[in-house]
């Protein structure tokens, strides 16, 4: 496999939150960035954009893999490199996460946090567990001790806001002269790197828009609600054990809350059903009676590109083309990770840290 030269030619179909990272990271190196996205500069067809974007690898490592949990303890330190070097202001909280579970649920949750620990025993670096007794939890989060008496809290586990994040990415290419085509769509088969007229390199990142080219990837339907609430005072994102809708609530700035929790095995676009609208909000009701009085400022749904183990993947398509694509559920959680794989294959050829972190790299 060659090598990336100085000043090379890049091409990178797909602008969701992998392409917009290579491609500010990249340019900022001195490579000629030609872009292309078959949406617009919102990223209104990236599953990026609707996201609670939180950054926990121990509450993950319930449903995911060790490599995946190993990638999210890497993504908290290389957050915040990366939005300082952005342009616009990013939220970004490392606040840990809480997790409660009502009176009648606790078999649930004693089962979420045994597997905790045995993660934990695993991954000996992830932080241990604090167990919050309800004046735990009033001193923690005061507007919860009326509903519940107890929860965990897992330190050091953050999020950051989405959406700020991929307009700061979008200001940043346009101050470094990235070339960016929107609305158009591109296939591997329209260029030929290496030739002359053509890129150096290509490198796919379109999520799900790459299924003509790696048909193993399905969607994953997820469905979240955004509300404005100003007596909501949650401090940190919080998750709700519960046996049908397991639900999280992620604060962000100005009393802006992202709530989720479906997770549906379908490639379904169309607008959130009834049913789980109604789930979600009451389930977060029954957190903090302050939503109650919010104000729905979007019910957004999207799908997740999925490959069929659930993790994440690189392919060689050929020596001059690389394919990135798997995220799944934990895009923004693995995502500076899975950046410095492709760096490292770019530049050397090679990824230690691709077997650091369990990525696989097919030929």
């Amino acid at each position: 496999m060659p090598c990336l030269q100085p000043s090379s030619r890049i091409a990178i179909l797909g602008a969701g939150l992998m392409g917009r990272l290579l491609a500010c990271t990249l340019a900022r190196q001195g490579h000629q960035i030609a872009l292309y996205d078959a949406h617009g500069p919102q990223a209104d067809g990236a599953a990026a954009r609707v996201a609670a974007a939180m950054l926990a690898p121990l509450a993950e490592s319930a449903v995911t893999e060790p490599g995946v949990v190993r990638m999210g303890q890497h993504a908290l330190g290389r957050w915040p490199q990366i939005i300082a070097e952005l342009d616009g202001h990013v939220f970004f909280q490392q606040n840990g996460t809480l997790v409660l579970w009502h009176r009648q649920d606790a078999g649930d949750a004693q089962r979420l946090c045994a597997l905790f620990e045995k993660n934990r025993r695993i991954n000996d670096t992830l932080p241990a567990l604090q167990t919050l007794s309800g004046q735990d939890l009033h001193g923690m989060e005061p507007a919860t001790t009326h509903r519940f008496t107890q929860g965990v809290y897992l330190q050091g586990e953050g999020q950051l806001d989405n959406r700020q994040l991929l307009a700061a990415l979008l200001a940043t290419l346009q101050r470094l002269g990235v070339e960016m085509f929107w609305d158009t769509p591109r296939e591997l088969g329209d260029f030929a790197p290496g030739n002359p007229g053509q890129p150096d390199w290509v490198l796919d990142c379109r999520g799900l828009g790459a299924r003509t080219a790696w048909p193993q990837l399905r969607g994953v339907r997820g469905e979240v609600v955004r509300v404005h609430a100003p007596e909501v005072t949650l401090q940190r994102p919080t998750r709700l054990v519960h046996p049908r809708y397991p639900l999280y609530i992620a604060p962000k700035e100005d009393h802006l809350f992202v709530i989720g929790a479906t997770e549906i095995e379908s490639d379904d676009m169309s607008p959130a059903s009834v049913r789980s609208t109604l789930e979600l909000l009451s389930a977060a009701y029954t957190v903090h009676s302050g939503f109650a009085e919010a104000r729905i400022v979007e019910i957004a749904t999207q799908c997740r590109p999925t490959l069929p183990d659930n993790l994440p993947a690189v392919r060689r398509r050929s020596e001059r083309v690389l394919e990135v694509n798997g995220l799944y559920r934990h895009g923004f959680m693995i995502s500076p990770a899975m950046l410095d794989v492709v760096l490292e294959l770019l530049t050397t050829g090679d990824s230690p840290l691709a077997r650091r972190f369990d990525v696989p790299v097919h030929q």
